[in-house]
C-alpha cells in the first residue's frame, strides 16, 4: 500500500459528510476488464485448454487467487497458482503496454476530485506490479493513496482492502463514496461500511440500500458524490 497523504484534511461542502472517494481500477477506471479475459485465454491456449465463455463472469472482477484458481479446477491444467499467477500478470503488462484507454468520464472525474482536494483513493484487486503500470496512464497526482489487492490480508469481495483505504485516509468508512464495477468489488465496499456507485461493465448490478447504480462515469461527478453521504451513518 501506497500513501503520499496519510491523514484526512477534512473539506467538505456545506450539507455533506463525505470525506474520501474510493476507487476501483479495472473496469471502472480504466477499459481492462475484457483485457484479463483475452490474457487468460491466450495462456490457457499456450497451456493447451480452451476456456468457456461462460467462466468470464466467474471470473470477472476477482482477484487472481480466485480467478486463477478457478480456471486451473475447471480446465484441470497442470500449473501451480504462483506460477499461472506470473504468467497472467506478465501477459497482462504486455497487453497494457500496447494500449489502455480510460473509461469515458475517467479523466474528467480525477480531474475535478483532484481540484477540489478530495481525499481519494485507488482501490484495486490487481497486483502492485500492475497498478504502477496503469498509474502512468491515469496519473498518480490524482490519488493520495493506493491499495494493492497483493498488500492485503484478503482482498475483495472481503472488506480488507476499503477498509484499509479509509483508515490510510484517516476517513471513517462509512463517509467515504466506492465506485466500483463489479459485484465482487460491490460487495467488499458494502462489507466496509461504505456508500456504494456500481458502473456495472461485464454482468448487471442492482441497486440496494446504500447503492446506486448509473450507466457511465459520465452521470458522476462531486455533488453526485457529496449527495450519496449526506449525514454521518
Amino acid at each position: 500500500m501506497t500513501s503520499t497523504v496519510p491523514a484526512l484534511d477534512t473539506r467538505t461542502a456545506e450539507g455533506s459528510a463525505l470525506q474520501a472517494v474510493l476507487l476501483d481500477m479495472d473496469g471502472t477506471l480504466v477499459d481492462t476488464e475484457g483485457f484479463w479475459w483475452d490474457v487468460e485465454v491466450e495462456v490457457f491456449a499456450s497451456l493447451g485448454h480452451t476456456l468457456d465463455d461462460s467462466w468470464r463472469h466467474v471470473v470477472v472482477g476477482g482477484p487472481m487467487t480466485r480467478s486463477a484458481g478457478f480456471l486451473i479446477e475447471a480446465t484441470g491444467v497442470d500449473i501451480g497458482l504462483a506460477e499461472l499467477s506470473v504468467l497472467l500478470n506478465d501477459g497482462f503488462e504486455r497487453r497494457i503496454g500496447r494500449d489502455l484507454p480510460l473509461m469515458p468520464g475517467a479523466a474528467r472525474l480525477l480531474a475535478e476530485l483532484t481540484a477540489h482536494d478530495i481525499p481519494t483513493a485507488l482501490v484495486s484487486a490487481s497486483h502492485r506490479r500492475i497498478i504502477d503500470r496503469v498509474l502512468k496512464s491515469l496519473g498518480p497526482h490524482h490519488f493520495a493513496l493506493t491499495v494493492a489487492g497483493d498488500e492485503v490480508p484478503r482482498t475483495k469481495p472481503h472488506p480488507d482492502p476499503y477498509l484499509a483505504a479509509a483508515s490510510g485516509l484517516g476517513a471513517d468508512p462509512g463517509r467515504c463514496a466506492v465506485v466500483e464495477d463489479t459485484a465482487t468489488g460491490v460487495a467488499a465496499a458494502e462489507s466496509a461500511g461504505c456508500h456504494v456507485v456500481a458502473v456495472p461493465s461485464v454482468a448487471p448490478i442492482t441497486p440496494a440500500a446504500r447503492r446506486t447504480v448509473v450507466g457511465s462515469l459520465e452521470e458522476i461527478d462531486l455533488p453526485f458524490l457529496r449527495g450519496l453521504v449526506t449525514h454521518v451513518s
